[in-house]
């Protein structure tokens, strides 16, 4: 297997700095050993207009097999054989993608004791891989890199020079160039792309691999248009695996849409929580399922959205009416997620069960196709936990985008809040409210919403109904088309 790495430089920024960020002397050939045989590193050239790195990879095929123990790629008959014929001494593939790690380790984590300036300067790339397979073919290659600043030269290697009829191999010829870009950046993109090309790995793949594929594909996978693809390659097909790598990019792309750290939109359940197999729900969070429980079965939906699910207490009331013929979760947080999943226990249930519900991550303050054609969404104790100037995007994505014909919305009444105990005097009742309403407040606030997109809406009082402060929870009835109302307590 064999890759060169070259830029080109000026006296200024001598090109030889490629050095100094691989951490490998222009000067000397260095030998690496591995556990599936030997790496070597040289320069063919090196001064201060252009600069080469060359990898060299020589595998030892038997020792790779001792190595699996054994193991073959597949269950062919032929398996054994192929673990000894096979092109790995040749093309480059998760071997060769290993081994970059290995031997550029440093570099690959933009690490340079010596001048701790180069790895943040972009520079002029160019990585020639002359034997590359490339399952899905030079379009595909090239949609890979592409998206990524290269551009991409993949020319397909014939199956034999002297029988062109025989077509074209799965291998290609790939030159990758780039003006600008790190060489950090450039050992990422290979460490990741090398294995998904080739659609295979060498060793076996487990819940660790998930962890190395977000760390090399910091800064640019979440974003990719082929981020699915990526993912499940890399994960060697594993749905499992694929499935929590999808939804922890998924959290990462929404926190830098909202300009937010991960862990301050995954929030919605407390750490200490994660090991809870169930709640004891206050009886007031009883009363307020019941409450939008009745108000669904009073509209006739059918088709209801739990937006802002949490742990899933309500969608798991939801599935014990089969009136309610599809449900749908939604939620930023993926431990909260997690959480409603074991709860409801989608793993274990029934085919006819499972297929009337479903849980999927998602922000309430973007719009959001999958959302759209619903007889009723409920949002249920989420509008308190937004800031207010994030409360128009809310109401757009939910009210005017999606439009359900019936929408719930529930909130702590503020002014009940005098006949909590417990409750210090000033304080709001979760420590994540950024607001509480008084009845005035959320009367005015629903009235506006309801003018702006064509809804009538009506004022439901949950659990007692104070004759001095209200309701704890104050609940509003949203119909589209119709009059605005308002429901005497």
């Amino acid at each position: 297997m064999f890759l060169t790495i070259s830029t080109t430089g000026s006296a200024e920024r001598p090109a030889t700095d490629l050095g100094f960020l691989l951490h490998k002397h222009p000067e000397k050939a260095q030998a690496f050993s591995t556990s599936y045989g030997t790496a070597h590193v040289l320069y063919p050239e090196a001064d201060a207009e252009r600069c080469t790195a060359a990898l060299l990879l020589e595998v030892d095929a038997v020792a790779l097999v001792r190595r699996g123990k054994g193991k073959g790629r597949g269950g062919a008959p032929d398996a054994a054989l192929a673990q000894y014929v096979n092109d790995r001494p040749y093309a480059a593939s998760s071997l060769l993608a290993v081994a970059l790690s290995g031997v550029f380790s440093s570099a690959m984590r933009g690490v340079c004791a010596a001048r701790p300036e180069l790895p943040g300067q972009p520079r002029p790339l160019r990585i020639e891989v002359p034997a590359l397979p490339a399952r899905g073919g030079a379009e595909l290659v090239r949609r890979l890199f592409e998206p990524l600043g290269w551009t991409v030269t993949a020319e397909p290697v014939a199956l034999d020079a002297e029988f062109p009829e025989w077509g074209d191999s799965r291998y290609v010829h790939l030159v990758l160039e780039a003006a600008t870009l790190t060489l950090a950046e450039a050992l990422r993109h290979l460490y990741v792309l090398l294995p998904v090309l080739d659609d295979a790995k060498h060793y076996w793949v487990s819940s660790d691999e998930v962890d190395k594929l977000l760390r090399a594909g910091e800064g640019w996978l979440p974003a990719h248009p082929e981020q699915k693809l990526i993912t499940s390659r890399y994960l060697s097909r594993r749905w499992s695996l694929t499935r929590q790598a999808m939804e922890r990019l998924e959290l990462v792309r929404l926190a830098e849409v909202d300009d937010s750290d991960v862990e301050e939109i995954d929030n919605a359940v407390a750490a200490e929580t994660e090991s809870e197999s169930e709640e004891k729900p206050a009886p007031l969070a009883q009363q307020r399922r019941e409450a939008i429980l009745a108000a669904l079965r009073a509209c006739g939906a059918a088709r209801v959205l739990d937006l802002g699910c949490g742990q899933g207490q309500l969608v798991q009331a939801l599935l014990k009416d089969p009136s309610f013929t599809e449900i749908v979760g939604v939620d930023v947080s993926m431990r909260a997620l997690t959480i409603a999943s074991r709860r409801l226990k989608l793993d274990r249930m029934g085919e006819r069960q499972a297929a009337r519900v479903q849980l999927f991550q998602g922000s309430l303050a973007y719009t959001d196709k999958r959302l759209k054609g619903y007889d009723a969404a409920v949002l249920s104790e989420v509008i308190e936990h937004l800031d207010l100037p994030r409360l128009p995007a809310l109401e757009y994505a939910v009210f005017g985008a999606a439009r359900p014909r019936t929408v719930l919305v529930t909130t702590p009444n503020v002014e009940y809040n005098v006949r909590w105990e417990t409750l210090p005097a000033g304080h709001v009742r979760h420590g994540d409210h950024r607001f509480e309403w008084t009845r005035e407040e959320f009367r005015a606030w629903a009235a506006e919403v309801a003018e702006r997109h064509g809804y009538g809406v009506e004022f439901v009082p949950v659990g007692p109904d104070d004759p001095e402060v209200g309701p704890p929870t104050q609940m509003a009835v949203f119909t589209a088309g119709t009059v605005k109302e308002e429901k005497a307590a």
